[in-house]
This record gives C-alpha cells, structure tokens and sequence, in this order.
C-alpha cells in the first residue's frame, strides 16, 4: 500500500543519497583526475565488493533482485546481476538482457539531447522557452522568462503535482505537446531564483528537442543516444518494444504482505523519465560521459560541449552542492560526483560519476523497499572505493548566480519548494512539514538531525552526510538550502500549531454540533426558524468534519491510483466542503431571521455563535488549503 507521501518520495532518491551567454567554447575545464586518492576497483575487487554487500541488503529489506554495472571511461569494470528480475517466472536478473525503468535517470539522456541541439546551434541556453513553443506559451507570469537553463537546473519556478501524472496504457497517453499543454503547472516563483525540482520542466526540455529537430522524442532518443552508443537493450519507447518487452524485470511493492507485482506504467510526460535499460547499456552512457563524450568510434557530445555539460551552472549557494545542466553535483566523501536518481512503479535506481575516480556507477533494484539496500551499498561503496582524500575537492562557483543571500536561523516549519500551491496538493505542506529549533548554543534541530556551525558559515550534520545554509530571496522569503533540495519557511497561516488549533477547535465545534443533530433527533419536533438555524449549523459542522476525516484517510490510504488522476471516489468527496459551507451559509440567514425571537436561551445562543465561528474557521481552513471546488 502506497500513501500520498510516499508516492511523492517515489519521484527520486536524492535528498536520501547525501544528498551572460552559455556557448561550448566558454566552457570552464573539468575538475582534474586525481586517482591518487582514489582506492583500486579492478574487477575482483569489485566482484569481492558487491558479492559481499548486495546479497545481504536484498535480504535485509526483503528486495527481490538488484543489477550493478561499473565502468571508467574506457571500459566496463564490473557488470552482474543479483536475485530475481521475475518472481513468478523465476528469472534472474541479468545486466546484459534485464532492463529497469530508470526513471528519473531519464533526464540526462534529456538534456544530453539539449545539449546536442545547443552545439548544433539550434537551441540556445538563455533564450525563452516561448521562443521554440508554438502551439502553446509558458504565460509571463513574472517578468522573468523561463529560459531553456532554468528547465535543466530546475529553477523554472513551477508548482509541482502527482495527480494524473501517469497513465494505464497507451491509449491513455494523448501526444506529449498536449499533454503539456493542458497540464501546465502554476509558475509560483520567478525563474532562476531558486531549485525546485521540476518533472515539468525536463519534459518541456524534451519536447523543445523534438521542435527544433522534427523527430518524436523516443525517436530521437533512439537515433542520437541509444543506437550511437550500442545501447541495443534499452529504449525511450512507451510500451516496450515487442523485441524487449520479455527482458523487461518486474517491480514489486514489497510494502505488502505478500509483495505485489506493479503493473507497467506509461509515463505522459515521457522526457522526465521513460526509459527503460540494462545496466550494462547504462554503462555505455557512463564511459561516454568519463571520456568527453565518447564512446568507442561514436561521439554523442564534443569534449567541448561534453565539458560545459559537467560544468556547474546552479547553486542556491556556492557553499552548498548543485546542478551541473541536469547533473545533481555534490562532494561525497570529499570527492566531486556528478549523479542522478530515479524512482518509477517500484523501481529505485541510482547513476554516478566520480569523474576525479574514473569511475561510473549504476544500480537498479526492483522493490519498493529496495531504495533502502540501495542507498546501504552505495555508502558502502564509497567508504571503499573513494575514501575520503587528504585535499577534498572543492567545488567551483556556479555559472549563474543565485539571488538568494545567506541570513541567519530562523525556527519556524518548512516546507520544500517542490510543491504545489494551486491544486488540493497543496495540502501536503501541512502532511509533511519539517520543522526547526535553534537550541540555546546556537546547534540546529532540522530534519531529524543536529547540526552545527561551521567556519565557512555553513551548518554541518552530526553525522558528516549533508550541509545546510540559511538563505533568503529578493522578496523576503526565508529558505533552508541543503546538498541536496530546498525548504521555504512557512508563513503563520500554513503553520502546523497554528492549523492543529483550528482542526482541532473545528472537531469540537462538530462533536458538539452531532449532540443538538442526537438531542433533535430523539425529541422529533418540528423545529422552529430558531431550531432550523442550529440544526443548520450542527450539520454544517458535522459534514466538514465528515469531509476531513475522509480526506485525511485517503491521503494515508493506498493511493496508487491517483498517479492516473483523481478516482471517482475523491471527487465525489469534495461535494461535502459545498455542502457544509451551504449549511452555514443557511444556518447564518435563519440565526439573523432567529436571534431576537423568543425561545432561544443565553446557552444556546452562545452555542450557536460558536458553531457559526467554527464553520468561519472550516471555511477559512477549506479556503487555504484549496479544497473548495475540484482543481486536481
């Protein structure tokens, strides 16, 4: 069973892993190779390595198979499969044959073909995305464009959202010009300003692709990436070719007892994430990007353009890690990695380049509960094979500038800046908001860790995995900024205290509204305009507690059915909230027609005016939280 926030976690694996033109020849060099301070991976070692660990992890959290591939840029190192791909047919997992949705991994091969079209001088990086969209327009929601940069760093400023954001089959699956069309996500903040993760965005990116080349993205994908790159079993096509579709590993939702097979789902917005590949085929990609875009006799990127591609262009803050054009940058261990994610039915996969190690890193297991042993082995690996040096690698400054500015603490609730504000999403902020105190020495409690100030002014977790900074934008917005993702502060009204008080003063008020409903029912009298107005409110209240409990049971519920948009079942929900609010709307008229007329106790006039304040603070909850009317 899945609920709504581990849907949401579904999209990636990053924050667990830690986690003025633009033209090729202005490329800044990459990082130089220092193996010095890496550790030897030759292929027994290697093979001692992942035999040693991965059968244990699967084990561990019950993950039925797993596949590895590692390279350097001229070679594959290591490639092997562990458990199974197929439970019920018992087929094992194989890194030539099984493919693996890879998810989010997908992007890359995006915004490689970005980048291919940028050398090609048929896109540019700062230009407005309006420019190379016809059949619709990003609106000029700021004055700022969003430029074809802001989609590859993710700093388009759009709102984010589950709902309907897969599809059962292929019919279901309109053309993705659109699908973007009519999917438009609310742009909540100007571009550029500050990383938002963004599935959105790296499909526009793709669909740019497609515009300025005339090819379909699968096609293009297949043309310019796969075929060059020998990458014979994977493919950008939705479903699985018939000639792959037997090697394709099943996915299970090992949250359940027994584990359940996931069926296959089609991705809309398929530039986001796709592709479905084997590891060894992942290793392909891998050497291309360690060998300035090369792979064997085929090049898919100039050294050039292959080097500005690795090139940080975003950071809320030079201190913190960033984007490098779609690669999620960071220092692990004290080296600099490059790396991307991916999480899809119950797929969780992870790609990652040491490019000061030459080494490339894939693996995939096919479990809901694998993220676990996947995030287990890679730490594993790390400690071994790139041990943290006597000169950590320091990043350099990013090619645009944020316009965030370091500030101090601020405890308060946060947020992440991935989320939505214009949909009943929107009240997934107040589900899952993390919240942070500043202790009397000045130590930080944010996030289920403690961290500390350090000299260069950011804030280093207990235990040495990640850093935070605090920052603030242009208009006053406070944010914490990690290695890996963003937080907002949260204003009074979307605190959680404050929103607890409300909900709980609102189920009081309703409690007390379901005694007059009993005490009416039970003496059966025609009531007077007086009693109908306080059975008017009673109701009122009744039904938008009704309506609170049932939302928050299908929010924590199983919904895997929301991915293909909102059931039935939900939008039949959303008719209570009118329903209560035209209850005190009616109870309100008949109070005032009511209130001189005789009959009508100091009791149950103070009752009265309470529900009535109790259905103004249900309204007002209704209100911030967008659960008026049905925009899913």
């Amino acid at each position: 069973m899945r609920s709504y926030l581990s849907l949401i976690a579904a999209a990636g694996l990053t924050a667990c892993l830690a986690g003025v033109g633009l033209v090729p020849t202005a490329a800044a060099a990459a990082p130089p190779v220092t193996l010095a301070s890496c550790a030897s991976a030759t292929p027994a070692e290697l093979a001692d390595f992942f035999d040693n660990t991965v059968p244990a992890q699967l084990h561990e959290h019950n993950a039925p198979g797993a596949v590895v591939s590692v390279v350097d840029h001229n070679a594959q190192l290591f490639a092997k499969g562990y458990g199974l791909a197929d439970t019920a047919r018992g087929g094992a997992f194989d890194p030539d044959r099984s493919l693996v949705r890879i998810a989010s991994i997908s992007k890359l091969f995006t915004f490689t073909a970005v980048m291919q079209q940028v050398q090609a001088g048929r896109i540019d990086l700062n230009a407005d995305v309006n420019t190379y969209l016809t059949s619709f327009k990003v609106p000029a929601t700021y004055p700022q464009p969003v430029t074809v940069q802001d989609l590859l760093d993710h700093t388009a400023g759009f709102e984010d959202r589950v709902i309907g954001t897969g599809a059962r089959s292929a019919a279901d699956v309109p053309p993705l010009g659109q699908y973007l069309a009519d999917n438009m996500p609310d742009r909540i903040r100007p571009p550029g300003e500050v990383y938002a993760y963004s599935n959105y965005g790296a499909a526009l990116a793709g669909y740019i692709v497609s515009q300025v080349s005339g090819e379909p993205y699968d096609a293009y994908i297949q043309h310019h990436l796969l075929d060059p790159l020998r990458m014979a079993n994977t493919t950008a096509t939705e479903p699985v070719p018939a000639a792959l579709a037997g090697d394709l590993a099943v996915s299970y939702n090992t949250d359940d007892t027994p584990p359940k097979a996931v069926p296959f789902e089609f991705d809309p917005s398929a530039p986001d994430g796709s592709i479905s590949a084997s590891a060894t085929d992942m290793g392909h990609f891998m050497m291309a990007n360690l060998n300035e875009g090369r792979y064997g006799d085929a090049a898919i990127l100039s050294p050039a353009t292959m080097a500005l591609m690795h090139t940080r262009s975003f950071a809320n803050d030079p201190r913190l890690g960033g984007h490098a054009h779609g690669f999620v940058e960071k220092t692990i261990n004290g080296h600099r990695v490059l790396f991307h994610d991916g999480g899809w039915e119950a797929f969780e996969s992870a790609m990652i380049l040491l490019p000061g190690c030459d080494l490339g890193l894939f693996m995939s297991t096919n479990s809901t509960t694998g993220a676990d042993s996947l995030i287990s082995v890679l730490k594993d690996f790390f400690d071994r094979f790139a041990p943290t040096p006597a000169t950590p690698d320091v990043l350099d400054g990013p090619l645009r500038a944020s316009p965030l500015k370091p500030s101090v603490p601020a405890a308060g609730f946060y947020a992440p800046t991935r989320h939505s504000e214009s949909t009943v999403e929107k009240i997934l902020v107040l589900l899952g908001p993390a919240r942070l105190t500043i202790g009397a020495d000045g130590t930080v409690h944010f996030g289920n860790k403690e961290w500390r100030e350090g000299a260069d002014g950011r804030y280093t977790a207990a235990d040495g995995s990640d850093h935070l900074l605090f920052l603030t934008g242009p208009d006053g917005q406070r944010y914490v900024g990690t290695d890996n993702t963003t937080y907002q502060l949260l204003g009074p009204a979307s605190r959680l205290t404050v929103n607890l008080w409300i909900l709980g003063f609102i189920a009081v008020v309703a409690l007390s509204g379901l005694v007059v409903l009993i005490t009416a029912l039970i003496r059966r009298r025609s009531p007077s305009v007086w009693g109908a107005a306080r059975l008017l409110g009673a109701g009122g209240a009744v039904v938008g507690l009704v309506f609170l409990v049932l939302l928050l049971a299908e929010l924590l519920g199983d919904v895997s059915d929301f991915l293909y948009g909102a059931p039935a079942r939900f939008s039949v929900l959303f008719v209570l909230p009118l329903l209560a609010l035209a209850l005190g709307a009616a109870s309100l008229g008949a109070t005032v027609v009511s209130w001189r007329l005789a009959g009508a106790g100091v009791l149950a006039r103070t009752h009265q005016v309470v529900v009535l304040v109790g259905l103004v603070a249900l309204s007002w909850f209704l209100w911030q939280w967008n659960l008026i009317g049905w925009r899913f």
